[in-house]
């Protein structure tokens, strides 16, 4: 395959081009800093630097590299993860113009497959979906339309993965919640009933080469652990496996009015099925739960 990823200097990004170099793809990395062009190019892959929002670059750069599989990974997240609302308003205008304009231009150069991430906790569930209807959702969801109608029209085989939240040593988030936990600065709230879908990094890279190989167009999957588990569970392991004083605990008023997004995210109950993507793609995940990515990755840091 020739693959093009867009989002190709982020958190998934690198581990993914790494893995695609290592099955004997060939990789074009799209990123907006031409400060990451040596790094990318150190692991091997091409490199195209363009703002995803700029129409005319993006599909310029796609033309040059002339891909058959395009993937869309572009966010624009702060290092730590959103702590608020507006932290998401760039990334959302790539969701919504800047799948357009990738989408378009994978579609003008002949491009057979498109694989978009996405984010399984604001993705479209229909009638009782439990994810808030903000512009955050919205734009989730028409990333995924946008994809998905574009596959529906038989102008290009679109496939849509729903990763969880993102842990490992190499995610920028868990750093900084690990920083926090060892501080005692991140309390968790008593009674939590959250459900919260995760998936370690690289699981999430692994299932996104057997979609980009193996999954028929159309399909949408979720990418996640095989629990659910709550945010008291993530912060209390986390403090187990270094040794951290527990955490403390706090009535649930207080979060909702310091931190009202965080508290909304954090408290959401969505315990999604990765069964769909283990019976058609063939995939496992090496971690299957928070605890056993936890183990690894303190056991690698020792």
């Amino acid at each position: 395959m020739n693959v093009f990823v867009a989002g190709g200097s982020g958190t998934i990004g690198i581990p993914l081009v790494q893995a695609l170099l290592a099955a004997g793809h060939q990789v074009t990395a799209l990123t907006r800093f031409a400060s990451k062009q040596n790094d990318l190019r150190a692991l091997g892959a091409s490199v195209a630097v363009a703002d995803a929002l700029n129409r005319e670059a993006l599909i310029a750069a796609v033309e040059a590299a002339h891909p058959t599989h395009v993937v869309h990974q572009l966010t624009a997240l702060p290092k730590d993860g959103a702590r608020r609302a507006g932290d998401l308003d760039a990334t959302n205008r790539l969701r919504i113009d800047g799948t357009r304009n990738l989408l378009d231009a994978a579609i003008h150069i002949g491009a057979r497959r498109f694989l978009v991430g996405s984010f399984a906790m604001l993705s479209d569930r229909g009638p009782g979906a439990t994810a808030a209807d903000d512009d955050a959702a919205a734009a989730v969801r028409s990333m995924e339309r946008q994809v998905l109608e574009a596959s529906e029209r038989g102008s290009i085989e679109g496939v849509v993965v729903r990763y969880g939240l993102f842990y490992g040593l190499e995610t920028p988030s868990t750093v900084a919640m690990i920083d926090m936990i060892r501080k005692r600065r991140l309390p968790v709230v008593r009674g939590d009933k959250g459900q919260l879908p995760l998936i370690h990094v690289a699981d999430a890279v692994s299932a996104t080469l057997r979609a980009l190989e193996f999954a028929p167009a159309g399909g949408t999957y979720d990418i996640v652990d095989d629990r659910a588990v709550s945010m008291t569970e993530i912060v209390e392991a986390i403090a187990e496996y270094t040794g951290s004083a527990p955490p403390l605990r706090v009535p649930g008023w207080l979060p909702r009015l310091v931190a009202p997004y965080l508290a909304r995210v954090t408290s959401m109950r969505m315990p999604l099925s990765n069964a769909k993507a283990k019976m058609e793609l063939g995939w496992r995940p090496r971690y299957p739960t928070m605890r056993d990515g936890l183990a690894q990755m303190f056991q690698r840091a020792a």
